[in-house]
């Protein structure tokens, strides 16, 4: 029975990932390869895109992921607050200025693997307060915080299992 329930949940994952754009995707993938250290992302991406900048703006940026990893706090008590949502919502605003997330709900995929689940009552929070930074343009704004329903903004309670699928950019073999 846990099998069947694993792979019904993994099943949801690859749907709501195929329901990404193909822009979204990609950017999924690159940053999971980037903020989890799978390969050379630069020798990868780069030849698909030529954006040596964003890249290395994203290596950057995703060196406080281990560090926030270790510092999400109790949602229950303000302690370390201060510590985890001001890095969370820079590192968010940077994605989210590249604009290749177009949703909550792309940046969500992304962030519970980036984070892991003990993260996603914190990932609404982080969304708004960066979607509403000056550094993203206002119709970009716009879209990016109307994308947040009110059930993601005032849910009750988060789910603690961890991800199942983990996106990654399969080359296509020469026939």
């Amino acid at each position: 029975m846990a099998k069947t329930g694993t792979a019904s949940l993994t099943i949801a994952e690859l749907r709501e990932f195929a329901s990404f754009t193909e822009e979204e995707q990609l950017f999924i993938e690159r940053s999971l390869d980037i903020g989890l250290g799978r390969g050379d992302a630069f020798k990868l991406w780069s030849r698909k895109s030529g954006d040596m900048g964003s890249i290395r703006a994203q290596y950057l940026a995703y060196r406080e992921l281990r560090t926030l990893r270790e510092t999400i706090p109790c949602e229950t008590s303000m302690d370390g607050v201060q510590d985890f949502m001001g890095p969370l919502t820079r590192v968010t605003a940077l994605d989210l200025a590249q604009e290749q997330l177009s949703s909550f709900s792309s940046y969500r995929f992304l962030y519970e693997r980036l984070l892991g689940a003990k993260a996603r009552p914190w990932l609404p929070s982080a969304f708004c307060g960066a979607a509403a930074l000056p550094q993203i343009r206002p119709a970009r704004r716009k879209m990016l915080l109307q994308s947040l329903s009110e059930a993601a903004a005032t849910a009750p309670g988060w789910s603690d299992r961890e991800p199942c699928f983990y996106p990654e950019k399969v080359e296509a073999e020469a026939a």
